[in-house]
């Protein structure tokens, strides 16, 4: 008998050893529709119209950057898009002005409101941006502006008392200005959005299109699609970011026939067939900025605001932002020695006092 005991003493401890093997858990059935088994009027439906009447009253936020050479007219289409004065018109420059050495940026913000939704829009301009003889990293300054816009944002999200609303100045989204060539794009245009696209949406337009005939203009589209695809410069709508097949198929639609959209701007009415509508007049007639025969401009409009201006916001904030925060993090915030990472002086952390021996 004594002999068995230490066997005993073994099996017992390997089995203390060795887990026991668990059962495997129950997949879940799929829940079952109960819809038309409902006694009664729930009010279920009635969550989209408590959101609708929330986001009615905080308002919505919308920052737009436009980036080109001088003489596009960047400041009438944002104009004609918005239908109001929304950015300023740079004015020529005099004899006894200099035009700046350095790309200047300059946000401009206003209140418009349409049926009762009200959106704080901003309009940012770039002035200078590829005026310079030497064009070299002209690009350096917006993208500065764009991570500062992060930055700032980031620090009131990781303060401990932050505010219930944080101001949105994030730039949502860059009309970028392509000058209406009919030939190929500038070296400058693709070192811009190369290194641009990585931080912000960037919805590349031709501008004046106008100056082109429809084959030219046609045949420029397919040629700047190409470029932008060999140059591995991804433009917004960017294909990886497609959440499902319906937005993948109307995406892919916008990506192969409507980028670079070819757009006229204008914000002077004239008379035609007995109405009044946005247009520019020339000795054979009148281009009208809202008519599909004429310029992709509705289509522009469409985009930006109708479809996609919610998208827009969403991937700044879920893809750019959340890139430039989890950089930030990872280098330990880049703040100074001393400090959190929630922006705060750390206090001192008390001594432990040693027990004493008795």
């Amino acid at each position: 008998m004594s002999k068995g005991l230490p066997e005993t003493r073994t099996d017992t401890a390997m089995s203390e050893l060795v887990p026991e093997p668990r059962p495997k858990p129950a997949v879940p059935m799929k829940p079952m529709s109960i819809n038309s088994n409902l006694l009664g009027y729930i009010g279920i439906d009635t969550i989209i119209e408590q959101m609708r009447k929330k986001t009615m009253k905080t308002g919505f936020d919308f920052n737009i950057m436009v980036v080109g050479q001088s003489g596009l007219g960047k400041s009438t289409l944002v104009n004609t898009l918005f239908k109001s004065q929304v950015s300023r018109k740079a004015s020529s420059w005099n004899r006894e002005e200099k035009i700046p050495k350095t790309v200047e940026i300059k946000a401009i913000g206003h209140v418009i409101e349409e049926g009762g939704v009200k959106m704080k829009l901003t309009v940012i301009d770039t002035p200078g941006f590829g005026d310079q003889i030497n064009n070299e990293n002209c690009w350096e300054p917006i993208e500065k502006y764009i991570n500062e816009q992060y930055e700032k944002f980031l620090k009131e999200e990781v303060n401990i008392a932050r505010k219930k609303r944080i101001p949105d100045t994030r730039v949502h989204c860059c009309l970028y200005f392509i000058s209406p060539t009919g030939h190929s794009l500038r070296p400058l245009d693709l070192e811009f959005m190369k290194h641009l696209s990585k931080v912000v949406n960037i919805i590349p337009v031709i501008a004046k299109a106008d100056t082109m005939t429809l084959e030219e203009k046609s045949e420029f589209k397919q040629r700047v699609r190409k470029e932008l695809e060999v140059n591995g410069i991804e433009f917004y709508p960017q294909k990886e970011f497609d959440e499902d097949l319906e937005d993948k198929t109307e995406n892919d639609k916008i990506r192969q026939e409507s980028m670079p959209f070819a757009v006229v701007g204008s914000d002077k009415e004239y008379q035609v067939n007995g109405k009044r509508v946005l247009g520019r007049k020339t000795p054979w007639g009148i281009i009208e900025v809202e008519n599909l025969n004429h310029c992709e401009f509705a289509l522009l409009r469409d985009f930006v605001i109708r479809t996609h201006l919610q998208d827009l916001k969403e991937v700044t904030h879920n893809i750019h932002y959340e890139t430039y925060r989890a950089k930030r993090l990872n280098d330990n915030g880049g703040l100074p020695p001393g400090e959190g990472l929630l922006g705060t002086v750390l206090p001192p952390v008390p001594a432990t006092p040693c027990p004493t021996a008795e």
